[in-house]
């Protein structure tokens, strides 16, 4: 969501950034509009301060003994305009903030210009791609050469794009979430939540899902969303809220499931589990100031990959280009991991700063604390970070395939046997 009037007051700078995203310019329309909403309010406000005044007039000739009849009717006539005015104004605020709230935010100035993923930007690179004496199988015939993950049965139950695992490799997906969340608390400060898998209306346009994306999201029949990340409601969490700036950076972290209908990804990944309907993730959000944005971003992707050094996972970090980024996104870093079986990296999170345009959506502000600090304008908007800490079947997949031995059987990380109990391999009696 956009600040108005940042917006009159350069049109030119707004456009270039719509331009930059691959989109045409709004500026006319959205100030055609602003415009006509702010005649019609001012209009009423106006009629309503001189209905104000012939008010005093009609006491003063009543007091006198004569006739206010005509100024009643000049009043009566005043009042039925202001209410067609303010109708007005109210149908124009309400178009001009369905035009803004389908817009998507602008990027950062060093973001690279480009339509898709081919014009992303390689930042680093982690690790070295393992070399097998043997050809690697994928994690489907991994997993199901251990009878531990079974797509047929989850199609039974469910349909497409669902899979159930059972064993050592359901115990191996708890495993990586505990150990993703005790280390995002215990050694990065993020404070754990349980939030609610079930979301409003409202919850849903805050973090920036509707109204654009309904068709990716799953609804009940009751009206709730399910949470496509938990970005939604940990974002949330401060929704509405004026915080003290001394209570800023909070960061949150939270494992859930999270379900998208993935309307628009059709014939893309059908094999496996890189692409499902229900997956679970571990989501990092943070809520900051906006003098700290660069920081704080640099700081969340560095967790999310802390995760894949200690499982010793080969990765790389690519800063999106500006056709390549989330809605809500004004820069983002992706972080592919490393999957022999394709011979490729694949996206494994992705941590993206948003400025204040969900926080404008969720009214979420601080109030700053005195001093140099504090400027003009009263409160002002926090600024949203969110990223995957990780996408937990994702990184399931990447350590069945990087570990896996010539036999089917897999090794389990050194920082995972804990959670394991133990266990160094997995087996198919496991």
């Amino acid at each position: 969501m956009f600040d108005l009037k940042t917006i009159r007051d350069d049109p030119a700078a707004f456009d270039n950034g719509l331009a930059r995203r691959g989109l045409p310019a709004k500026s006319p329309e959205i100030l055609a509009l602003d415009k006509g909403w702010r005649a019609a309010q001012t209009k009423a406000e106006t009629l309503q301060a001189e209905r104000n005044k012939l008010a005093r007039e009609i006491g003063a000739v009543k007091a006198k003994g004569g006739d206010a009849s005509a100024i009643m009717q000049q009043v009566a006539t005043s009042k039925d305009e202001q209410a067609r005015l303010e109708t007005e104004a109210g149908r124009l605020k309400t178009e001009i903030d369905a035009l803004l709230a389908g817009i998507p935010n602008l990027p950062l100035d060093d973001v690279p210009d480009g339509k898709d993923e081919h014009d992303n930007k390689l930042v680093r690179s982690h690790g070295m791609p393992r070399n097998f004496s043997f050809t690697p199988k994928d994690h489907v015939a991994l997993g199901e050469g251990l009878r531990q993950m079974d797509f047929a049965r989850a199609g039974k139950i469910s349909g497409a794009r669902f899979v159930v695992l059972s064993g050592g490799l359901a115990r191996l997906e708890r495993a990586l979430a505990a150990f993703m969340l005790d280390l995002h608390t215990r050694e990065f400060g993020y404070t754990e939540v349980a939030p609610p898998l079930l979301v409003r209306d409202d919850t849903a346009f805050g973090t920036g899902q509707l109204p654009k994306f309904a068709e990716d999201l799953f609804r009940t029949t009751n009206g709730l969303w399910l949470i496509p990340t938990a970005e939604v409601p940990l974002t949330n969490l401060v929704a509405g809220e004026i915080l003290d700036e001394t209570a800023l950076p909070l960061r949150f972290t939270a494992w859930t499931p999270c379900f998208r209908s993935e309307a628009g990804a059709a014939g893309k990944d059908t094999r496996g589990m890189i692409r499902q309907h229900q997956f679970n993730k571990v989501e990092l959000v943070s809520i900051a100031h906006p003098d700290k944005a660069h920081e704080e971003h640099e700081r969340m992707t560095a967790c999310a990959e802390e995760i894949l050094k200690r499982l010793d996972l080969p990765y790389r970090v690519m800063l999106l280009c500006t056709g390549d980024m989330g809605f809500a996104s004004r820069k983002t870093y992706d972080i592919e991991v490393w999957l022999p079986a394709q011979n490729t990296y694949r996206e494994i999170s992705s941590c993206s700063q948003c400025g204040e345009f969900q926080a404008r959506r969720m009214n979420a502000r601080f109030k700053p604390k005195e001093g140099p600090n504090k400027k003009a304008g009263g409160n002002r908007f926090v600024h949203t970070f969110n990223g995957s800490g990780l996408a937990v079947g994702r990184t399931l997949i990447a350590v069945i395939e990087n570990h896996q031995q010539e036999d089917g059987s897999i090794a389990i990380p050194p920082a995972l046997r804990p959670y394991m109990g133990g266990v160094e391999v997995l087996r198919p009696d496991g």
